[in-house]
């Protein structure tokens, strides 16, 4: 594949920096273990989220303070003065320009001040947005996509299935606790599989024919070994791959990209 065709499927957009004072407008318990937020305010005008899987860093106010601080640019790089807040990124999903909200997810197989939050938090109270700094635009309009992930690549994988256009295919498998697995749509023809192993469904993954593309994303260890076994399968393409660690276990605000193009 030349460069120019990696290049029409794959492009990075960076964005202006900005942070945001937003508030919690409502919250929904969407599955025994997922909370769905809603937040929004006017500061929210302008917000830009090109890739399907974005972060967004949610920004937690500090003690004592109605509002938290926001980070700022200061010698090319984001500062926050005073105490550092709790800050973890989340995936942005159903953003509403119209309106200026959109929706963050909170997974709550776990324990953490942010998941706490998304629990407990008034309506009304306000937060901190930072970002997304940039983007990876994937070409949407393709004969194939492969979409792989655990729990917390729920929120990605379903914006991306309401991205996809008819005459596209997407193959999806997740691992999910079943009363969290989603009984989700697209106009592209898909093939959904909640599986218990990840692995195994790598291993029995084949890559169609055609122009196509694989995404996964959920633990580290996980990420890296499910990249090798995909990477060693007939037609498989590290160029036409994003791979990515969004945890890893044992850490907190972990994120790391496994080679989205090497």
């Amino acid at each position: 594949m030349s460069n120019t065709e990696t290049a029409a499927i794959m492009q990075r957009v960076r964005h202006e920096f900005r942070s945001r004072h937003v508030q919690l407008l409502a919250r929904e318990q969407i599955s025994p273990g997922f909370i769905r937020l809603t937040v929004g305010g006017p500061e929210l005008q302008g917000f830009v989220s090109a890739g399907f899987d974005d972060h967004t860093k949610l920004i937690l106010p500090q003690a004592g303070l109605d509002k938290p601080n926001l980070p700022q640019m200061v010698d090319g790089r984001p500062h926050i003065e005073g105490e550092r807040p709790d800050m973890r990124d989340y995936t942005p999903i159903n953003h509403d320009a119209a309106r200026n909200t959109l929706q963050l997810e909170f997974a709550e197989h776990g324990t953490g001040p942010a998941v706490e939050w998304a629990r407990s938090a008034p309506l009304g109270q306000w937060l901190g947005l930072a970002g997304p700094r940039g983007s990876l635009v994937i070409e949407a309009d393709l004969d194939w996509h492969v979409l792989l992930g655990d729990e917390s690549a729920m929120p990605a994988i379903e914006r991306r299935l309401a991205e996809l256009p008819a005459g596209s295919r997407a193959i999806v498998r997740v691992q999910a606790q079943p009363a969290d697995q989603r009984a989700w749509r697209s106009a592209a023809a898909l093939d959904l599989q909640w599986v218990t192993s990840l692995t195994d469904a790598a291993d029995d993954l084949q890559l169609p024919e055609g122009d196509g593309f694989v995404w996964a994303a959920g633990e580290s260890r996980v990420m890296a070994d499910l990249r090798k076994r995909i990477l060693a399968k007939p037609g498989a393409n590290p160029k036409r791959m994003r791979i990515a660690a969004y945890w890893k276990q044992g850490e907190t605000a972990f994120h790391e990209d496994l080679g989205a193009n090497s």
